[in-house]
């Protein structure tokens, strides 16, 4: 074959190849992408659902807290005994806050009036689980809870008849020989009433029953998913499920109904309901697949009683897959025609082997040593090709070894002046934080007199002032709040411009440690932050001051709690160094990390990235002073989104002494 044939061949082959390659990898790329894409868009729409779903359970607190201790009527009538006056404050508060149910008890729980069937009171429900959990704890309390038919019958005949629902065979849900639902789930709120110095004198509850009601369900739709339809059905759906029963939704039967009495699939009650862990994954619900995200509802003891779901019909997904495939494949293909053209042109534009010799020499003239010409000949050309491939390498081996020792010395260079750099910035950090710890003692001692005077004064007045001036005592106790607060900064400033002389003597790390994780245990429970000891046995004894190193321990796991607001893992670890020269404490939190940004700062005095007035900046550079005192040293590491490590280097008592 001719060079200009071989050539063109050799194009087509390539093209060919790449334009299949680009074609299936660029398909997969596409049906991930708008999978991936679709599929957090739902988890964010479940994410609103569940707002709109909190808030309303929310109003119904707030409805009745609010007429429990700002209408006058209700406490009057209830002190009273006055049903007339009390019916009707009752049924207003139900009508305004659109509640099914508004029943109202005495102390013991015991029913004076229902709003909703008046004939029917004098039943107990000190043993409902909400109404019992006001009577012990005397506080608000909302939830969903499960209502059966029986109690559902006191509050009212049309609530109880619109809770039941006969099962609609639904499929690939779960077999069940149950055929119709009789209970009610209803989003309830239990207040108590207090009557003078606070002494409870009744319990309020109501709520909404789900079943049949579509407001929240519609809502979520209208405000997620704008109404929109595809090809005349609804794009989004939202549904409230009574364990696996649909029992409020706007998902539809083939006839146009809402599929009220139709069930989830099995794989999904099995996560959901039997797991209680989240859903997120294409599913089949009713007549259709949907790419769907369900998360359990709980009843106030953690139970799962429920589902909440949202879902975009899949369909729309799957055609704008098969578009962009197709578009995608055009697109290919045209490319492919047009990379042919100009590969035909190449060919004849490379016409002798010549040409590439030339190339060749020019990109060793710009530099590029070790260029190699592929020329298959046995001629003439084939021996030139070979020559000047050999001349090649020998320039790419002279070129090398000169740059490596080019290398060598640059690298000499670039490590001192690093080093220079280094000691640069430590004396500028040394001459910074002797400025401002002067600057702080003196600011510090400027504040200490006039702040004690404020304090004494503001304290001396709030003593004097009579029982009933309670807007002066409030106005005071906040003067005295601010004051306290001040001290406290001064107080930091103080330690960190004086750096106060240990206490030192020998101890133990591990009891240390021990101790201040008792100091913020309870705060780590309220956080549901879980606390995990790795604390080496036998571990060597340091030279140190307890108090001190206590306080940087504290500071440091305090911060990491404030960035685990919901809860997260706090790893506390201790060992010794390879050496067995030092002890290492390590401090590790599953937070959103620090940004590379404020690492490097993060040691400097009056540095924070918190709100104002939630702190100073002062306690991890208060901390880094303490380590230094030990003669040890405190590093950082972060990634964002992954966590935060401390970890904090101290010489055992040997070496300390050493």
């Amino acid at each position: 074959m001719m060079l200009r044939s071989k050539l063109v061949v050799s194009f087509l082959t390539v093209i060919a190849i790449t334009g299949i390659i680009a074609t299936i990898v660029g398909q997969r790329l596409i049906e991930s992408g708008i999978v991936r894409e679709a599929q957090q868009k739902v988890n964010l729409d479940l994410n609103s659902a569940h707002q709109i779903y909190e808030q309303k359970l929310k109003y119904i607190e707030g409805t009745l807290i609010f007429t429990a201790m700002r209408r006058f009527s209700v406490k009057e009538a209830l002190r009273k005994g006055d049903r007339r006056l009390l019916l009707e404050s009752l049924r207003e508060t139900m009508e305004e806050g659109q509640l099914d149910m508004l029943t109202i008890t005495d102390k013991s729980g015991k029913v004076i009036l229902r709003a909703r069937n008046p004939e029917v009171f004098g039943d107990s429900q000190a043993q409902d689980e909400m109404v019992s959990k006001v009577l012990q704890g005397k506080k608000p309390v909302c939830g969903t809870q499960i209502i059966p038919r029986k109690e559902l019958l006191r509050e009212s005949e049309e609530l109880a008849e619109r809770a039941r629902m006969q099962f609609i065979e639904t499929p690939m849900a779960k077999p069940t020989p149950e055929t119709e639902n009789t209970s009610g789930m209803v989003l309830k709120a239990a207040v108590p009433i207090f009557g003078d110095v606070n002494k409870l004198i009744g319990v309020l509850y109501g709520g909404i029953l789900l079943n049949r009601r579509y407001d929240i369900v519609d809502e979520t739709k209208n405000v997620v998913y704008r109404g929109v339809k595809y090809e005349g059905k609804d794009i989004g759906t939202a549904t409230i499920f009574q364990k696996d029963l649909r029992i409020s939704t706007n998902v539809q039967l083939s006839e146009g109904e809402r599929a009220i009495g139709t069930r989830v699939s099995s794989e999904v009650y099995d996560r959901v309901i039997g797991e209680g862990k989240l859903w997120t994954a294409r599913a089949f619900v009713v007549n259709d697949w949907y790419l769907t995200a369900y998360e359990p509802i709980r009843n106030i003891h953690g139970k799962v009683i429920g589902i909440l779901y949202v879902g975009i019909l899949e369909k729309k997904y799957n055609d704008m897959k098969t578009a962009a495939f197709w578009n995608f494949f055009g697109v290919a293909m045209a490319a492919m025609v047009l990379a042919l053209a100009i590969a035909y042109m190449l060919a004849r534009a490379i016409a002798k082997p010549i040409q590439q010799l030339e190339r060749g020499v020019e990109a060793i003239a710009r530099g590029n040593f070790g260029v190699k010409v592929d020329i298959e000949s046995s001629d003439e050309i084939g021996a030139l090709a070979e020559s000047f491939n050999r001349v090649s390498r020998e320039l790419k081996d002279t070129y090398e070894k000169l740059q490596g020792k080019i290398e060598a010395a640059d690298e000499d260079l670039k490590k001192a002046y690093k080093e220079l750099q280094e000691k640069q910035e430590q004396l500028v950090q040394a001459a910074k934080l002797g400025s401002l710890g002067e600057l702080a003692a003196g600011v510090a001692h400027e504040i200490n007199n006039p702040l004690g005077t404020i304090s004494l004064y503001a304290q001396m007045t709030l003593d004097d002032l009579k029982e009933d001036d309670k807007d002066n005592r409030e106005n005071l106790q906040i003067i005295l709040k601010h004051a306290t607060r001040t001290a406290g900064i001064v107080k930091n400033l103080l330690e960190f411009a004086r750096r106060t002389d240990l206490e030192a003597r020998p101890i133990g790390i591990n009891p240390v440690l021990e101790e201040a994780l008792s100091i913020i245990a309870h705060q780590a429970e309220l956080q549901q932050v879980n606390i995990v000891r790795q604390l080496l046995q036998d571990m060597p004894m340091i030279v140190g001051d307890a108090n001190k190193l206590q306080q940087v321990f504290v500071n440091i796991i305090v911060n990491a709690l404030q960035v685990m607001p919901d809860g997260g893992q706090l790893t506390v670890e201790s060992s010794t160094a390879p050496d067995g020269g030092f002890v290492q404490i390590s401090i590790v939190d599953t937070g959103p990390g620090i940004p590379e940004e404020n690492l490097r700062k993060i040691f400097e005095p009056f540095f924070t990235t918190k709100e104002t007035g939630k702190g100073t900046g002062l306690g991890l550079s208060v901390s880094h002073g303490i380590i230094e005192q030990h003669k040890g040293r405190i590093e950082v590491s972060s990634r964002v989104g992954k966590g935060t490590t401390f970890t904090i280097t101290i010489p055992v008592a040997d070496r300390e002494k050493s």
